[in-house]
């Protein structure tokens, strides 16, 4: 599992400028694999939401994902995801989560976050066909860039497409990053994305990764810890990513969890709040 795959200097240049990468078919090879791993997580959570299972009604979230099964957390041991987030992160990158979903209908425009820092960078895997009218991701390229007025403008009015530009969601321009299974996304957390036209059962999971935190800037990783409390987590990582790191995965886990011990106390208080975790 050594033989790390390197980002050619021309994929580096183009997630810069626009914000996002697509790899057809990088993961082909193990998609049975994966797809049969997903089902499992979901069959022993019951749906992830209060013990119940995924109805169709609305997006179904579980968090964290691949820290649930063995095989799906040593996707962080997989070479192409190495070689992707040394490419972009650099060696001592951090993982700092995933999630698994099915969901339901639209996604509105939206950002995950915005960083103007330290990079984060979310790579999804979607386990059925999609296409630009059946719930493909859509991306705005260069929205990712901040300080920029065609940025900041986006930030700004993108969830009120129709009232600030007289446009639907759906004819927003963008580029429909239309994806098969074993396919890989990449995209910068601050680009602007969405999807329109899926159905109610559209299963994909995400790998959220970063570079790693200064010391200077370790309450800023704390504070983005904490936004994991509306998941009533105790720890950031489940206990079978932590187990069965072996000491190359350790460095890509260690800086979270030696920063994460006040997640439990606010989780405590998010569930005397809270009917359910939260579904994304």
């Amino acid at each position: 599992m050594d033989d790390i795959r390197p980002l050619a200097e021309q994929q580096v240049r183009f997630f810069e400028t626009f914000g996002y990468l697509q790899f057809p078919g990088l993961f082909a090879d193990r998609m049975d694999e994966i797809s049969r791993e997903f089902e499992a997580v979901w069959e022993a959570r019951g749906g992830g939401h209060a013990g119940s299972r995924h109805d169709g009604t609305a997006r179904s979230c579980i968090v964290p994902f691949i820290d649930q099964r063995e095989r799906l957390a040593a996707l962080l041991d997989d070479p192409r995801i190495r070689g992707i987030a040394q490419g972009l992160l650099g060696d001592d990158f951090n993982y700092m989560g995933s999630d698994g979903n099915y969901y339901v209908g639209d996604t509105g425009w939206h950002s995950d976050g915005w960083h103007t820092g330290i990079r984060h960078i979310k790579l999804a895997f979607y386990l059925d066909p999609l296409t630009r009218d059946t719930g493909a991701l859509r991306v705005i390229p260069g929205s990712h860039l901040p300080g920029d007025r065609f940025s900041d403008a986006l930030r700004e009015q993108a969830g009120r497409s129709g009232e600030q530009w007289g446009v639907a969601g759906p004819d927003v321009p963008a580029v429909a990053l239309e994806t098969r299974p074993g396919d890989l996304v990449c995209f910068h957390h601050n680009t602007k994305h969405a999807a329109f036209g899926g159905g109610t059962q559209r299963r994909m999971f995400t790998i959220n990764l970063c570079g790693r935190y200064p010391e200077d800037q370790i309450q800023d990783l704390r504070d983005y810890i904490a936004g994991h409390a509306r998941f009533w987590l105790d720890r950031n990582y489940g206990e079978t990513m932590m187990r069965t790191a072996g000491p190359e995965r350790m460095r890509h886990l260690e800086q979270v969890m030696a920063n994460d011990g006040h997640l439990a106390e606010l989780s405590r208080r998010a569930r005397a709040t809270m009917a359910e975790p939260s579904r994304g």
